[in-house]
């Protein structure tokens, strides 16, 4: 995981926002398509574990690693 120095912080608009949406909001993936074969292949982890659910509810706090690159949800 990212040293916790270089992680930058992604404010959404609300309370909550599904990991598959916010790893193309983020700028970590481009398409729907890719977010999808990220999760299925166990190459994105929420708070430092594994996570392959696409519509997984993140919240402020929650930070979102892939490849070396974490970024946090916040309001």
């Amino acid at each position: 995981m990212a040293d916790p120095g270089s992680i930058q912080d992604i404010p959404i608009g609300g309370d909550g926002i599904r990991l598959g949406q916010f790893l193309k909001f983020a700028g970590l993936l481009d398409s729907g398509g890719m977010v999808k074969e990220a999760i299925a292949d166990g190459d994105v982890l929420v708070n430092g574990e594994v996570d392959r659910r696409r519509g997984r509810q993140l919240q402020p706090g929650d930070i979102v690693t892939f490849m070396e690159r974490s970024v946090r949800v916040t309001r």
